[in-house]
């Protein structure tokens, strides 16, 4: 499971973030992303992950949610791991809070990989135990050393 661990790295790794809502969440993780990664917009990104949303829930369930979206400028796939302080509601399939977010952005072009890498999140995330270890971490540090070196069932 390289893959996905190559979309991640020390800048794009919030733990234990405040958030009220889903839209919140959203927002903070565009603006995050976009003052680690300058040639994107927060707007841009925001607006791609509300987008999305809006399609229906990106909630996996088991507190789990991987909003993800298409980006304009952007050459390679890149990820945003965030835990949160406090579960929120995020109109889960299982009705169950979110505290735990693999958020994805993609070029246009990558259809294919777009789905691929979806297909390992979700596998990667379907595994309670992985998830255990990264809600566990206390420090962006901790959390991106489980996200890498936690095995996945």
């Amino acid at each position: 499971m390289g893959s996905l661990d190559s979309l991640l790295n020390q800048q794009r790794v919030v733990c234990r973030l405040h958030a009220i809502s889903k839209k919140r969440v959203l927002e903070l993780a565009a603006q995050h992303i976009a003052e680690v990664e300058e040639s994107l917009e927060v707007g841009q990104v925001y607006a791609g992950l509300l987008e999305r949303e809006r399609l229906g829930s990106t909630a996996l369930g088991t507190g789990v949610a991987v909003p993800h979206c298409r980006v304009e400028g952007l050459d390679k796939p890149l990820g945003c791991l965030i835990t949160l302080a406090s579960p929120i509601d995020y109109d889960a399939p299982d009705g169950g809070a979110v505290d735990l977010l693999f958020v994805l952005l993609v070029p246009p072009e990558a259809a294919q990989e777009h789905l691929d890498l979806l297909a390992e999140v979700a596998g990667r995330f379907s595994d309670a135990a992985y998830c255990e270890a990264l809600r566990k971490a206390s420090s962006a540090a901790g959390l991106l050393q489980s996200a890498v070196t936690a095995k996945a069932a």
